[in-house]
Protein backbone atom coordinates (compact mmCIF):
# COMPACT_ATOMS: atom_id res chain seq x y z
CA UNK A 1 0.00 0.00 0.00
CA UNK A 2 2.83 2.39 0.85
CA UNK A 3 4.64 1.63 -2.42
CA UNK A 4 1.44 2.29 -4.37
CA UNK A 5 1.09 5.65 -2.62
CA UNK A 6 4.73 6.45 -3.37
CA UNK A 7 4.18 5.60 -7.05
CA UNK A 8 1.09 7.82 -7.11
CA UNK A 9 2.89 10.75 -5.48
CA UNK A 10 5.93 10.48 -7.74
CA UNK A 11 3.90 10.68 -10.93
CA UNK A 12 4.75 13.78 -12.90
CA UNK A 13 1.23 15.19 -12.91
CA UNK A 14 0.92 15.06 -9.11
CA UNK A 15 4.25 16.83 -8.66
CA UNK A 16 3.27 19.37 -11.33
CA UNK A 17 -0.01 19.98 -9.53
CA UNK A 18 1.78 20.53 -6.23
CA UNK A 19 4.13 23.03 -7.85
CA UNK A 20 1.16 24.79 -9.49
CA UNK A 21 -0.63 25.11 -6.16
CA UNK A 22 2.46 26.62 -4.51
CA UNK A 23 3.03 29.05 -7.37
CA UNK A 24 -0.68 29.86 -7.43
CA UNK A 25 -0.61 30.76 -3.74
CA UNK A 26 2.35 33.07 -4.29
CA UNK A 27 0.66 34.53 -7.37
CA UNK A 28 -2.49 35.21 -5.35
CA UNK A 29 -0.45 37.36 -2.99
CA UNK A 30 0.92 39.36 -5.90
CA UNK A 31 -2.51 39.86 -7.46
CA UNK A 32 -4.04 40.79 -4.12
CA UNK A 33 -1.34 43.39 -3.57
CA UNK A 34 -1.71 44.70 -7.12
CA UNK A 35 -5.45 45.02 -6.66
CA UNK A 36 -5.52 46.42 -3.13
CA UNK A 37 -2.40 48.61 -3.32
CA UNK A 38 -2.46 49.85 -6.92
CA UNK A 39 -5.68 49.32 -8.86
CA UNK A 40 -8.37 49.88 -6.23
CA UNK A 41 -6.76 53.06 -4.83
CA UNK A 42 -6.56 54.38 -8.39
CA UNK A 43 -10.24 53.55 -8.99
CA UNK A 44 -11.05 55.12 -5.62
CA UNK A 45 -9.11 58.23 -6.59
CA UNK A 46 -11.02 58.44 -9.88
CA UNK A 47 -14.38 58.31 -8.11
CA UNK A 48 -13.25 60.51 -5.22
CA UNK A 49 -12.54 58.09 -2.37
CA UNK A 50 -9.15 56.57 -1.61
CA UNK A 51 -10.47 53.53 0.30
CA UNK A 52 -12.83 51.70 -2.04
CA UNK A 53 -12.98 48.53 0.08
CA UNK A 54 -14.87 50.36 2.84
CA UNK A 55 -17.95 51.10 0.73
CA UNK A 56 -21.03 49.65 2.36
CA UNK A 57 -24.77 50.02 2.81
CA UNK A 58 -26.11 50.01 6.37
CA UNK A 59 -29.01 47.66 6.94
CA UNK A 60 -29.34 48.09 10.69
CA UNK A 61 -28.89 50.68 13.37
CA UNK A 62 -25.46 51.89 14.39
CA UNK A 63 -24.81 51.34 18.11
CA UNK A 64 -24.74 54.51 20.19
CA UNK A 65 -21.34 56.16 20.33
CA UNK A 66 -19.98 54.40 17.21
CA UNK A 67 -18.64 56.18 14.18
CA UNK A 68 -21.01 55.31 11.32
CA UNK A 69 -18.24 55.78 8.75
CA UNK A 70 -15.76 53.24 10.17
CA UNK A 71 -16.50 50.09 8.16
CA UNK A 72 -14.08 47.84 10.04
CA UNK A 73 -15.45 48.87 13.47
CA UNK A 74 -19.05 48.46 12.32
CA UNK A 75 -18.27 45.03 10.90
CA UNK A 76 -16.52 43.99 14.11
CA UNK A 77 -19.51 45.19 16.13
CA UNK A 78 -21.78 42.99 14.02
CA UNK A 79 -23.82 45.79 12.46
CA UNK A 80 -25.94 44.51 9.58
CA UNK A 81 -24.57 45.93 6.34
CA UNK A 82 -23.68 45.05 2.79
CA UNK A 83 -19.98 45.56 2.10
CA UNK A 84 -20.17 46.00 -1.66
CA UNK A 85 -16.73 47.61 -1.83
CA UNK A 86 -15.13 44.34 -0.69
CA UNK A 87 -17.18 42.49 -3.32
CA UNK A 88 -16.01 44.86 -6.04
CA UNK A 89 -12.41 44.40 -4.89
CA UNK A 90 -12.82 40.60 -5.02
CA UNK A 91 -14.38 40.85 -8.49
CA UNK A 92 -11.48 42.97 -9.74
CA UNK A 93 -9.05 40.42 -8.23
CA UNK A 94 -10.85 37.65 -10.11
CA UNK A 95 -10.81 39.55 -13.40
CA UNK A 96 -7.11 40.28 -13.07
CA UNK A 97 -6.28 36.63 -12.32
CA UNK A 98 -8.53 35.41 -15.14
CA UNK A 99 -6.97 37.84 -17.61
CA UNK A 100 -3.41 36.91 -16.63
CA UNK A 101 -4.23 33.20 -16.88
CA UNK A 102 -5.76 33.86 -20.30
CA UNK A 103 -2.55 35.60 -21.43
CA UNK A 104 -0.36 32.79 -20.08
CA UNK A 105 -2.43 30.08 -21.76
CA UNK A 106 -2.52 32.06 -25.01
CA UNK A 107 1.29 32.39 -24.92
CA UNK A 108 1.72 28.68 -24.13
CA UNK A 109 -0.58 27.67 -26.99
CA UNK A 110 1.34 29.94 -29.36
CA UNK A 111 4.65 28.43 -28.23
CA UNK A 112 3.30 24.89 -28.69
CA UNK A 113 1.96 25.76 -32.17
CA UNK A 114 5.31 27.28 -33.15
CA UNK A 115 7.14 24.20 -31.88
CA UNK A 116 4.77 21.93 -33.83
CA UNK A 117 5.34 23.98 -37.00
CA UNK A 118 9.12 23.76 -36.57
CA UNK A 119 8.90 20.01 -35.95
CA UNK A 120 6.60 19.53 -38.96
CA UNK A 121 8.96 21.55 -41.16
CA UNK A 122 11.93 19.52 -39.93
CA UNK A 123 10.06 16.27 -40.66
CA UNK A 124 9.12 17.54 -44.11
CA UNK A 125 12.71 18.51 -44.85
CA UNK A 126 13.91 15.09 -43.70
CA UNK A 127 11.32 13.40 -45.92
CA UNK A 128 12.29 15.54 -48.91
CA UNK A 129 15.95 14.67 -48.34
CA UNK A 130 15.06 10.97 -48.27
CA UNK A 131 13.13 11.34 -51.52
CA UNK A 132 16.05 13.24 -53.08
CA UNK A 133 18.50 10.57 -51.95
CA UNK A 134 16.27 7.80 -53.32
CA UNK A 135 15.94 9.60 -56.62
CA UNK A 136 19.70 10.08 -56.80
CA UNK A 137 20.28 6.44 -55.94
CA UNK A 138 17.71 5.40 -58.58
CA UNK A 139 19.27 7.65 -61.20
CA UNK A 140 22.76 6.39 -60.38
CA UNK A 141 21.55 2.79 -60.53
CA UNK A 142 19.68 3.41 -63.80
CA UNK A 143 22.69 5.01 -65.47
CA UNK A 144 24.95 2.05 -64.61
CA UNK A 145 22.54 -0.48 -66.09
CA UNK A 146 22.59 1.11 -69.58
Amino acid sequence: MLSGFKTFIMRGNVVDLAVAVIIGAAFTGIVTSLTEDVIMPFIGWLIGDADFSSYYILLGDVPAGMNATNYAALKEAGVAMIGYGALVTAAVNFLIVAFIIYLVIKALKKAVREKEVVEAEAAEIALLREIRDELRAGRTGASTSH
